[in-house]
C-alpha cells in the first residue's frame, strides 16, 4: 500500500501534467520544483501529508500553490519579483530557493492556506452555467429560485449579469445579456447555441459556502486571485471585472435590494433551508460547478437524498431543477448535467474545458422548443 507521502507526490505529478495542458506553464514549473524540493524535506512532505488522506481530491498541490501566488500577490519578496506579471523568467535555482524560504519564513501563511480548499471561483465556468439556466428557464416556463453550493465569492451566482458572447470555429455565433455590461465573456463555443430565447427571469438567489469570501473585506480579492494560475493574465483580468460587477450588487449600491449573500453554511442544511423556503410558481434551481468533489460522501448522499424528496413532490407549476458543472471523474473534462422534476428527466447538457474556455453544447438549441419535463423517471 502506497503511503501519504507518496500519494501526494503522485497527485502533485498529476497536477503537473494537468497545468501543462491547461496552458500554465509557470504553474507546472512551480509544481514540478516543490514536488523535488519535498521529496527532501521531510518535515514539509509530512505537513502536506496530512492535509487530506485524499491529496489528489483535495486539490492540495493547488493549495500550494495558491499561498505561494498570494504571497506574490501581497507584495512580499521575494516572491513578488519572481512571479508573474513582475516576472516568470527566474531560473529554477532561483525559484526552488524562494520555495524554500516561503516554509522557512512563511510558514503559517502557508498552513493557512493548505487548511482551506481552492477557491477559484473560476468566472468563465459561467459561459456553461448561463447556457444552463437558460435551458431551465426553456423548459419550466417559470422564475427561478437559485441556491448555489460553494459559491465561494458568488461570481458565478451572478452569471447572468454578464454579457456572453459565444463564436464557434465554423463560424457560428450567439450572444445574450446586455451588451453594455462591464464583463463580456467569450468563450469558443462548439454546438448550435442554445436557447436564447429562453424567459429567464431569477426572482431569488443565494449561495454557501464552507469557508466563503466576502468581497467587502479588504484583502479577500487578492486571496480570491492567488487561486488563479499566475501566467493566465486574462483569467486575472476577468475574475477583476467580475468582481467590479458583483460587490456593488451584494451590497445595494446598485440600488437594488441587498440579495445573493454567500452564506457560511453547510452544504446540506443550505439546501434544506432554502428548499424548505420555497415560493408556489418558482423553479427551484440547485446548482454548483466544481465543488462536488470536496463534499464528504455522507453530505453528497444527505443533499442528494433531500432533493429527490422534495422532487417526489414537484409539479408543473412548483417544479425543481439540479444544473451541476462537475467533473465525471478529476481527471475528465467537465460535464454540465441537469436534472428536472417533476419527471426526473436527467440530460447531458455540454461538456467544456475546467475553466469555461470552451463549451461544446449537446443540449436543445434555441428556436427548438422546451423539453417536456415528464419524460420518463431518472
Amino acid at each position: 500500500m502506497s503511503s501519504p507521502a507518496a500519494h501526494l507526490l503522485d497527485a502533485f505529478d498529476r497536477q503537473v501534467g494537468w497545468c501543462e495542458a491547461g496552458a500554465s506553464p509557470f504553474s507546472a514549473r512551480v509544481l514540478a520544483l516543490s514536488r523535488r524540493w519535498l521529496d527532501t524535506e521531510p518535515e514539509a512532505l509530512a505537513a502536506l501529508a496530512t492535509v487530506d488522506r485524499d491529496p489528489l481530491a483535495a486539490a492540495v498541490s493547488l493549495r500550494w500553490l495558491g499561498g505561494l501566488h498570494h504571497l506574490a500577490l501581497l507584495g512580499r519578496k521575494p516572491w513578488a519579483e519572481l512571479w508573474p506579471p513582475a516576472a516568470d523568467t527566474a531560473d529554477d535555482a532561483t525559484l526552488t530557493a524562494a520555495i524554500a524560504l516561503a516554509w522557512q519564513r512563511e510558514q503559517p501563511h502557508l498552513r493557512a492556506a493548505l487548511s482551506r480548499p481552492p477557491q477559484t471561483n473560476e468566472v468563465m465556468r459561467s459561459a456553461a452555467l448561463l447556457p444552463g439556466l437558460l435551458h431551465v428557464a426553456a423548459t419550466l416556463r417559470r422564475p427561478l429560485h437559485l441556491a448555489e453550493i460553494g459559491s465561494s465569492a458568488g461570481l458565478n451566482l451572478w452569471c447572468d449579469h454578464y454579457r456572453h458572447e459565444a463564436g464557434s470555429p465554423d463560424g457560428g455565433t450567439w450572444a445574450w445579456g446586455d451588451a453594455a455590461a462591464a464583463l463580456t465573456l467569450r468563450p469558443d463555443w462548439r454546438g448550435p447555441p442554445p436557447p436564447t430565447d429562453a424567459p429567464l427571469a431569477i426572482a431569488r438567489r443565494a449561495g454557501c459556502d464552507a469557508a466563503p469570501l466576502d468581497l467587502s473585506l479588504p484583502g479577500e480579492d487578492l486571496r480570491l486571485a492567488s487561486f488563479v494560475w499566475a501566467d493566465q493574465r486574462e483569467r486575472l483580468a476577468r475574475l477583476r471585472a467580475a468582481i467590479a460587477v458583483v460587490r456593488p450588487l451584494r451590497s445595494g449600491q446598485s440600488g437594488r435590494s441587498r440579495s445573493g449573500a454567500v452564506q457560511a453554511r453547510q452544504a446540506v442544511d443550505f439546501v434544506r433551508e432554502q428548499l424548505a423556503a420555497r415560493h408556489a410558481g418558482e423553479a427551484f434551481v440547485l446548482m454548483h460547478s466544481v465543488v462536488w468533489q470536496y463534499i464528504a460522501a455522507e453530505e453528497q448522499e444527505a443533499i442528494t437524498a433531500r432533493m429527490h424528496a422534495a422532487a417526489a413532490q414537484a409539479t408543473a407549476a412548483s417544479p425543481l431543477a439540479w444544473l451541476r458543472f462537475e467533473p465525471p471523474r478529476p481527471d475528465l473534462r467537465v460535464a454540465l448535467r441537469c436534472t428536472l422534476w417533476p419527471g426526473g428527466v436527467d440530460a447531458l447538457l455540454a461538456e467544456a474545458h475546467p475553466h469555461g474556455a470552451w463549451v461544446h453544447w449537446q443540449g436543445p438549441a434555441a428556436g427548438t422548443g422546451a423539453a417536456t419535463v415528464a419524460a420518463s423517471p431518472a
